[in-house]
């Protein structure tokens, strides 16, 4: 009965390491779409919550990533 316990607990180590992972690896990704849409798309629309209405005019997300949106390639304009 305790060599059962012990290979449960050395087997559930692993499972939970992967799992950890996995969420790492999920987060990750959507912190990678979150900022490539924050580079190429936003207009105004991720600052709008905390600036309101200032965030579309002054568009702040766009400037920052203005440079970087041309030399990629991706249209802004």
């Amino acid at each position: 009965m305790n060599s059962a316990n012990s290979s449960t607990g050395v087997l559930a180590a692993p499972v939970a390491q992967q799992a950890v992972a996995t969420l790492v690896a999920i987060g990750a990704v959507l912190l990678a779409l979150v900022t490539l849409y924050a580079v190429f798309l936003d207009q105004g629309q991720l600052l709008s919550p905390v600036l309101g209405k200032v965030a579309a005019t002054a568009n702040y997300l766009h400037e920052l990533a203005h440079d970087g949106r041309h030399l990629l390639g991706a249209p802004c304009h």
